[in-house]
Formats: C-alpha cells, sequence, structure tokens
C-alpha cells in the first residue's frame, strides 16, 4: 500500500541540493576567475582534491564550505541557489525517493500521512502529495486551513471531508475541488484509503 522509502534522509537531502548543479557552478566560476585548484584551496582553507570532488559531484558542499567559497569569488549565495534563467522546470521523482511524514510530528494519531510528489521542483505553481488516511473518528481529527485552492482525488478506499460544518464522502474514483480558506478535515472511512491531493496559492 504505502510506498517504501529506499533512501535515508540525508541521502534525499543530497540529491536534492545535486539538482543545483553546485559542482558545475563552482568549477565555472572558478575557471573564469582563473584559479588553480590549489591556490583556490589555500584562499578557502579547504584541500585541492575535496575541491575536486565538490566541482565533479562527488561531494555535496556544506552550507559553510559554500559560503567560504563564494567569499572568495566575492559572489552571493544566491548565485549557487537562485532560477534557472533559459532551463525549463521537469523534476521525476521516483517512488523509492519519497519520504513520509504525518500531519502533525506532535500528534500520536496523524489525521493522515503524506508524501510529496514534486519536492525537487523548484518555481512551483503548486503542491501535490500522495496521502494515506487511516481511519478515524470525527472527534479524532482536527480542521485546517490555509490560502489557495485544493483538488483532491480518491485513489482507494473511502474519505470523508468535512467542509462547512458537513461531512461528504469520496468514494475510490470521486475527486473534489474546493477553496482551502475553508476550515476543513479529512478522515479515512475505510481501511487503506489513499489519495492524490494538489494544492495551488491563491490568486493574484
Amino acid at each position: 500500500m504505502n510506498s517504501i522509502s529506499t533512501e535515508s534522509g540525508p541521502e534525499t537531502i543530497n540529491r536534492v541540493l545535486s539538482a543545483y548543479n553546485l559542482g558545475p557552478k563552482l568549477r565555472q566560476l572558478r575557471l573564469r576567475k582563473k584559479i588553480a585548484l590549489a591556490d583556490l584551496g589555500k584562499h578557502t582553507g579547504l584541500s585541492a582534491s575535496m575541491l575536486s570532488q565538490l566541482e565533479n559531484g562527488k561531494l555535496v558542499p556544506t552550507l559553510a564550505t559554500l559560503a567560504r567559497i563564494a567569499m572568495v569569488f566575492d559572489v552571493g549565495l544566491e548565485h549557487f541557489f537562485g532560477s534557472r534563467r533559459g532551463q525549463k522546470t521537469f523534476a521525476i521523482m521516483r517512488a523509492g525517493e519519497r519520504l513520509r511524514f504525518p500531519d502533525r510530528a506532535d500528534s500520536p494519531n496523524p489525521s493522515y500521512f503524506f508524501e510529496c510528489l514534486a519536492f525537487a521542483a523548484q518555481d512551483k505553481g503548486l503542491q501535490a502529495y500522495v496521502a494515506d488516511f487511516p481511519r478515524r473518528k470525527p472527534d479524532q481529527v482536527q480542521e485546517h486551513f490555509h490560502e489557495g485552492s485544493e483538488l483532491i482525488f480518491v485513489l482507494e478506499g473511502s474519505l470523508g471531508l468535512r467542509f462547512e460544518d458537513e461531512e461528504r464522502v469520496l468514494e475510490c474514483g470521486d475527486s473534489v475541488y474546493f477553496d482551502s480558506s475553508e476550515p476543513h478535515s479529512y478522515r479515512g472511512l475505510a481501511k487503506g484509503t489513499r489519495a492524490v491531493v494538489v494544492t495551488t496559492p491563491p490568486r493574484p
């Protein structure tokens, strides 16, 4: 039923950071300034070997390391993490790469568990998740709200959606679109309830 993550947390973070192409950006800066690896090492206090591994993508730099290199080249960190101009957004998420989170970290009985479907993509115009909804009683879930709109498509099971003080029942294959600034809550009505949830920001 649930996807099984094949990555550890640090592995996933490193993979997400690699999407910013930090290594090629470092190499491009160094060559533009015509600085040898050994000389850059003297300026930064990092070994030439480590710098080479950073440029080749074999190591992912820590924020402190990146800040040290940025100061040498007189650029801000936004040089490495700014938008990739001229490149169209495209990000594939493999099933084993997703990490599963409860709706609230401090809840002993979460209303749902979610997995981000596009966390590697930058400048997203929407947020998409696959969510699992354990079977819950009405008093076991809490209402919440957020600006924008929400769409839910039920993949399996049966979902109870409370909206404007009325609970609607969504069966497998049903979908709903609503104003998410209105308080709402959901709960699984059957074992194995799963849905795709998409949220969008408010219209300008």
